[in-house]
């Protein structure tokens, strides 16, 4: 009933945990889950969304991973489903080996939030794996003489499983000589001894074959064995014996290879061979004959493997020592490790950034660092810093986890990137340390508007500058970068004298530069004040202003202004007055002028240029006030006329003149009774204006009635050629289009027209040219147009076959036609005369038209052709029969007769 219920509850346990995962959640915020051994990949853990706080698809978008830490990665997650599962098959022996609890631990990294979550995972053990002995054989030999209940060690066997599914009992062979006793060891372990039940005789039965099984708790059982053979010897009274049961000893972990550990030594009384103790291991553990090598004659455990205190911290080793007769005996050699400090700290960069903007708050997350020691005690706890003159601290979170935040704002402008060096230190002796480097950029924030190199600029500009000129350029600077330190300029909006300040000034929004879009007047305004901004490009944009002074420079571009005296508006000349008892240096007048220009433009100087008396009369150099430089007399003219030039001092100098008449009187009676003969003077200019004029009107009337008389000249004889035509057109229907048959009984009308024709040898098309008719040879004998029709005659205008083109000649030639006619003119002498006047009236107007009536026929042939070669046929090009060509007296005309017809 025991055993059955033992049963089931072991059964019960591994259903636990193939199918039921437990989750549970520590008050320091780790999630818990426990998974058995041995599962396929892909297994369900655990739901880590939901102990999140998370939907799965939340997973991926906030970046939920694992964070490895070098080892094999044994979970995943699930992003479809947000569960936690396994990346592949899970040993616990291979993990955990002896230990009975197999925690694996690991983190989940948030990223967004850069939050850990600390997760174990116990892995479940099952009964994968069946006890096992190392030896394939187990000899023990005994003397025939060994009394009953002598007990012989017998070596243990290894299963990897823990708690049921271990090892838990042993099984011998039934034999009436031997049987079997399992005593318990101080650390839990079921140490089997074989203990001998009677006499032996070697005579009788000189080998025991017995086997040893060992069973585990699991279920279904699983079980291993191990032969045992049992030699009788001969006597052998007495057993090797160590020294010390237990050997303990500590070495460190940097032990080089090849140093001895220690010596153990057994004594046995015996002689001979029964004296004589070989040492060796005993249930000795892969790990162990790894690492040491023992002497069988001298007992020195020597170090054959490098020791590390981060993957076994201790050994345990059995030893035996057995003598020739066969005789042995066991002790215990336990060796610990001991940790030096021989592992630097490990500094994982788990989450990091390689920009942050400038004006981030404190605080703000730039890497997330794990730091690991693999020593142990004060040689495995690390503390890690940076540099205090960096705006960067170090704050710790979770477990061994730090998280690199900002310490106060940061400023492009100063700084525009940091190389963080982080150096973490053990506390070993010596410490060691390792130093990490992040290298961050701080990113650029628009908060720097653009600045100007000056609070305020003044320019000089000269006016009557030319338009489109370039007047000062300006220059902002923003210590910021890309588009946040890209510059535009433009204008205030203002007004000028009611137009708007962009009509006269311009500026480049990209270069600062000013253009002036007019030409700018200092008589109109003598400077401008601008106001230019500089805004830069980022978001929000920054911008700044500055004044701008346009002073206008003045120019000699404004000649005098004489204001007095001035001509009178009706027509009639002013007059001064001089006494005729006037004194020298009598004032007669004074000549008052401006200048509309400023400073040394607008100086002026007065002087006199001509005086119908010379010396009568002087004008003031700066005054421009007219005296008599005489006493007037009697001779003195009663009009005098001055003519007095004003200048400035510019370069060049302007001038303007005035003309004064001057009435020399010694009574105003006299004066008044001289007044009608006075004249205003003659102006030479305006004559010889109003005499172009006169002309200019002339001609253009001339010209109009030569336009008007030949317009009307055209159309007369356009509608006279009309009626000439529609009379004639009877006897033109019956003609081919290639033939021009005149009007019958016409004395001395041109009968003949040209056709210029061009083809090639072979050719049946003709391409018609209408040259300028040639009438030098068209006219023919009186006897000649008696007896025919009006001739077709063409001109050789060629050059003569001596004049060779590079690729081909021509040669043009004269065809002459000829057709019989039978309309004659009349007999009577009026009818006669009338045709004879239309006869030359219609050849002046055929001149006139007769270019379009040509045709021009062109062949081509190579040189050196045979005689009798074949160049183009004339009768299908000129639109005749063959036979037409014999009754119409078809004639070729040349310089030289190169060519004939057929």
């Amino acid at each position: 009933m025991t055993d059955q219920l033992q049963r089931m509850d072991r059964s019960g346990l591994v259903l636990l945990c193939i199918f039921l995962v437990t989750l549970r959640e520590s008050p320091a915020g780790q999630i818990r889950y426990s998974v058995p051994e041995e599962t396929d990949k892909g297994f369900f853990v655990g739901n880590i969304s939901k102990d999140l706080g998370l939907e799965p698809r939340e997973l991926a978008e906030r970046g939920v991973r694992i964070v490895s830490r070098g080892r094999t990665q044994l979970f995943a997650l699930n992003p479809r489903s947000g569960s936690l599962i396994t990346a592949g098959r899970i040993d616990r022996e291979e993990l955990c080996e002896t230990i009975s609890a197999c925690l694996l631990n690991m983190e989940i990294l948030v990223e967004d939030t850069l939050k850990i979550y600390g997760v174990e995972v116990e892995i479940m053990d099952i009964n994968d794996n069946a006890p096992s002995f190392r030896e394939e054989e187990i000899e023990i030999k005994v003397s025939e003489h060994a009394a009953p209940g002598l007990r012989f060690p017998l070596p243990n066997a290894k299963d990897p499983d823990v708690g049921a599914n271990s090892l838990q009992s042993y099984q011998l062979s039934p034999s009436s000589h031997f049987s079997l006793h399992v005593r318990g060891g101080s650390d839990g372990a079921k140490n089997p001894e074989l203990v001998l039940e009677g006499p032996l005789d070697r005579e009788k039965e000189a080998v025991h074959l017995l086997r040893l099984t060992a069973l585990d708790g699991g279920d279904p059982i699983r079980k291993g064995a191990v032969p045992i053979r049992v030699v009788v010897l001969d006597v052998n009274d007495h057993i090797p014996k160590f020294t010390q049961s237990v050997y303990r000893v500590s070495v460190p972990e940097n032990l080089s290879s090849g140093t001895q550990v220690l010596v153990v030594n057994a004594t046995d009384p015996d002689e001979g061979v029964n004296g004589e103790v070989r040492y060796s291991f005993r249930n000795m553990e892969n790990k162990a004959s790894e690492m040491f090598q023992l002497d069988p004659r001298t007992g020195e455990v020597v170090l054959q493997g490098p020791l590390d205190y981060e993957k076994y911290r201790s050994y345990e080793i059995e030893i035996q020592g057995q003598d020739g007769g066969g005789l042995l005996t066991t002790a215990k050699l336990l060796i610990a490790v001991v940790d030096v400090n021989d592992n630097p700290p490990e500094v994982t960069i788990t989450s990091s950034t390689n920009s942050v903007l400038e004006n981030a708050p404190p605080g703000t997350v730039i890497a997330l660092l794990n730091v690991q020691d693999q020593d142990s005690e004060e040689s495995g706890q690390v503390s890690c810093f940076i540099s205090k003159n960096l705006p960067f601290k170090l704050e710790k979170t979770y477990g061994n986890y730090y998280k690199l935040v900002t310490e106060r704002a940061l400023d492009r402008e100063q700084v525009q990137s940091y190389n963080i060096t982080l150096t973490a230190t053990d506390k070993g002796r010596p410490p060691l340390s390792t130093k990490t480097h992040i290298l961050l950029s701080v990113a650029d924030d628009n908060d720097n508007p653009p600045t100007f190199l000056h609070s305020t600029y003044s320019a000089y500009i000269p006016e009557n500058n030319p338009r489109g000129s370039s007047i000062f350029s300006v220059t902002a600077h923003d210590p910021d970068s890309e588009e946040n330190a890209r510059v535009t300029y433009s204008l205030a909006e203002d007004t000028i004298q009611g137009a708007p300040l962009s009509s006269y000034i311009s500026i480049n929004s990209d270069t600062g530069v000013l253009y002036a879009l007019r030409s700018l007047d200092y008589e109109q305004f003598r400077d401008l004040q601008l106001w230019v901004t500089a805004r830069d490009s980022g978001k929000p944009p920054l911008s700044s202003n500055v004044s701008l002074s346009l002073f206008v420079i003045d120019q000699n571009d404004n000649a005098p202004e004489i204001l007095y005296p001035t001509l009178p508006t009706d027509g009639s000349t002013g007059v001064e007055l001089a006494p005729r008892s006037a004194e020298p240096g009598y004032l007669v007048t004074k000549v008052v002028a401006v200048d509309r220009d400023s400073g040394q433009n607008a100086w002026l100087s007065y002087r006199l240029l001509k005086a119908s008396e010379p010396g009568l009369f002087a004008v003031g150099v700066h005054t421009g006030e007219v005296r008599t430089a005489r006493a007037l007399q009697d001779r003195d003219a009663l009009k005098q006329s001055l003519v007095i030039a004003v200048q400035d001092h510019g370069q060049p100098p302007l001038s303007a003149t005035v003309t004064l008449t001057v009435a020399v009187a010694d009574s105003i009676p006299d004066v008044l009774a001289d007044l009608g003969s006075l004249e205003s003077p003659a102006n030479p200019d305006d004559d010889g204006l109003t005499l172009y004029l006169v002309v200019a009107v002339t001609v253009v009337s001339c010209v109009f009635l030569v336009f008007v008389i030949v317009l009307l000249t055209l159309r007369l004889r356009r509608w006279h050629t009309s009626r000439l035509l529609q009379a004639s057109r009877s006897g033109l229907t019956g003609v081919s289009r290639t033939h021009f048959v005149g009007v019958d009984g016409v004395e001395a009308f041109l009968r003949t027209y040209s056709h210029e024709i061009s083809l090639t040898a072979d050719s049946r098309k003709s391409h018609l040219i209408f040259p300028q008719p040639n009438y030098a040879d068209t006219l023919i004998s009186q006897g000649s147009y008696e007896k025919s029709e009006p001739l077709l005659i063409a001109e050789d205008t060629a050059s003569g076959l001596g004049k060779n083109d590079a690729t081909n000649n021509q040669v043009r030639f004269i065809l002459c036609l000829s057709s019989g006619a039978t309309k004659r003119m009349g007999n009577s002498p009026e009818q006669r005369k009338r045709t004879q006047r239309w006869q030359v009236f219609f050849t002046f107007l055929l001149l006139l038209f007769c270019g379009a009536l040509s045709e021009q026929i062109r062949y081509s042939i190579p040189e050196e052709m045979s005689e009798g070669s074949v160049v183009g046929n004339l009768a299908e090009d000129l639109g005749l029969h063959v036979q037409d060509l014999l009754t119409r007296n078809l004639r070729v005309s040349a310089e030289k007769q190169y060519f004939s017809r057929l």
